[in-house]
């Protein structure tokens, strides 16, 4: 059945944030629209106590399919989501809940809406390197696929669910945002994105997922991929 909103928390040993996030997500989401769902994504096997976190707090938990990368828990949201609209958010706490109410309130001003570090009023507390390197893959990324937007890198984004669930998607590691924007973009020539001034947050608990040599391989990589393939 078709709701209203779904938010999708990708999440990989993240009971510790999420048991500080739900709550805030739950109550911003209630106050947003009564027809939601929140999805959190967990590992093929569990690694914590997420699955019983969320269900002591009403919240949809899936485990993600065809692996344990983080490609795998987008392409398992997506699809396991209902929603008109579905926006992705970080579990790691980067991604403040009162935020939703700019991104959803932005949703009948463009087809997809981008929580924006890079224009005016957009703020990131990462350390400089991270910072340089978030801003050489967005501009690459903005120059060679024509992107239109400067943040084309933040996940958090909320994006029209029928569109979204149509993509067929084959990134495994972070670089599926920028795969699922400029699919989606290309596939609808008419879709308009619109970025509102955010500030991303460090995480608050554990460490990131992120390996800094598998991130520049797999980013250089699908970028030509996507520049030069069907």
């Amino acid at each position: 059945m078709v709701c209203e909103l779904s938010v999708v928390l990708p999440a990989y040993n993240e009971e510790e944030n999420l048991r500080l996030l739900l709550p805030r997500i739950r109550h911003a989401c209630e106050e947003l629209s009564r027809d939601h769902e929140i999805l959190v994504v967990d590992t093929v096997s569990p690694m914590d106590g997420t699955a019983e976190l969320c269900a002591e707090l009403g919240v949809r938990y899936l485990n993600r399919t065809g692996g344990n990368l983080y490609g795998d828990a987008v392409r398992t949201g997506i699809a396991r989501s209902r929603g008109r609209h579905v926006v992705f958010m970080d579990a790691d706490g980067s991604h403040p809940p009162h935020f939703l109410a700019d991104v959803y309130g932005a949703r009948d001003r463009a087809d997809v809406v981008i929580a924006s570090r890079y224009v005016e009023g957009g703020f990131t507390e990462n350390s400089k390197a991270l910072v340089l390197m978030s801003w050489l893959v967005n501009v690459g990324y903005r120059l060679v696929l024509g992107l239109r937007c400067r943040d084309v890198s933040n996940s958090f984004k909320l994006y029209p669910g029928d569109a979204l669930r149509e993509l067929p998607l084959r990134c495994d590691n972070f670089d599926i945002v920028e795969e699922v924007l400029y699919k989606l973009m290309r596939r609808n020539s008419g879709f308009t994105i619109l970025e509102v001034p955010f500030t991303f947050k460090k995480r608050m608990f554990g460490q990131t997922k992120r390996n800094l040599v598998a991130f520049v391989g797999s980013y250089a990589l699908t970028l030509l991929r996507l520049r030069f393939g069907r």
